[in-house]
C-alpha cells in the first residue's frame, strides 16, 4: 500500500515521517531525491535554460538557495521545474516501493503532493496540520529566512484547510497536541487495512 505524507511548509511532517520511520515502516524522502536529480547532466542543463546562469557556481555546480530564490519569485520558472522534477521523483518512489514490498505500507513524504497532482497514485493521503503562524515561526528558526520569504513560498502550496479536505487522516502539529498517538492510531488503522 503507498502512503502520501503531505503538509505546508514548517508543518512538522519530516518529525512524523521519522515517527513512522521509528515503528519500521520505509518512509521516501522526496525532497532528498529531487536534490539528487539535479546532479543528472541533463536535468541541471534544463534548470540552467529556465532559471539562468545564477543558479550556478564558479564550478557548474548548482547553488540550491539561488534555485529557489529564481523559482519562487518566477511562478512560470517555478511550474516548468517542478514540471520536469515530479515525474522523475514519482518514476524513482516506484521503483523503490517495490524494493519494499513486503512491507505492509510504504511512506511517500512531499510537500506538494496534492499540488503536483499525483494524488491518484496513493493509496491514502495523511496531512499534517499546523497553524500558519507556528509553522512560519518554526521555519524562521530552522532555516534562518524573513517572514516574507517564507510567506511567498506559502503562496504556492494549498490553504491547511484546503489539503486536509483532500487528504484521509489528518495528523495535528500545534506544539500542544501530542504528535506520536496520532501517528499510532494511524499506523494501526494502515496496518489492519493491508492486511
Amino acid at each position: 500500500m503507498k502512503v502520501g505524507l503531505t503538509g505546508n511548509i514548517g508543518s512538522g511532517k519530516s518529525t512524523v515521517a521519522s515517527i513512522f520511520n521509528c515503528m519500521q515502516v520505509p518512509v521516501y524522502h522526496a525532497d532528498e531525491e529531487a536534490k539528487k536529480m539535479y546532479l543528472r547532466e541533463d536535468v541541471l542543463s534544463e534548470a540552467v535554460s529556465l532559471a539562468g546562469e545564477q543558479i550556478l557556481d564558479c564550478d557548474g555546480n548548482l547553488i540550491r538557495s539561488a534555485l529557489a530564490e529564481v523559482a519562487f519569485s518566477e511562478p512560470q520558472i517555478l511550474k516548468a521545474l517542478t514540471k520536469l522534477i515530479h515525474p522523475l521523483v514519482l518514476q524513482n518512489f516506484r521503483k523503490w516501493a517495490e524494493q519494499h514490498c513486503e512491507s505492509a505500507y510504504v511512506i511517500h513524504e512531499a510537500a506538494i503532493i496534492i499540488e503536483s497532482g499525483f494524488r491518484e497514485e496513493y493509496d491514502h493521503v495523511i496531512h499534517v496540520s499546523c497553524p500558519e503562524e507556528i509553522a512560519i515561526e518554526r521555519v524562521i528558526r530552522r532555516d534562518k529566512v524573513s517572514r516574507e520569504m517564507i510567506r511567498q513560498r506559502m503562496q504556492f502550496q494549498l490553504t491547511d484547510v484546503e489539503k486536509a479536505s483532500l487528504s484521509d487522516f489528518v495528523i495535528l502539529n500545534d506544539g500542544h497536541t501530542l504528535v506520536i498517538p496520532q501517528v499510532i492510531h494511524i499506523h494501526q488503522m494502515l496496518s489492519e487495512r493491508s492486511a
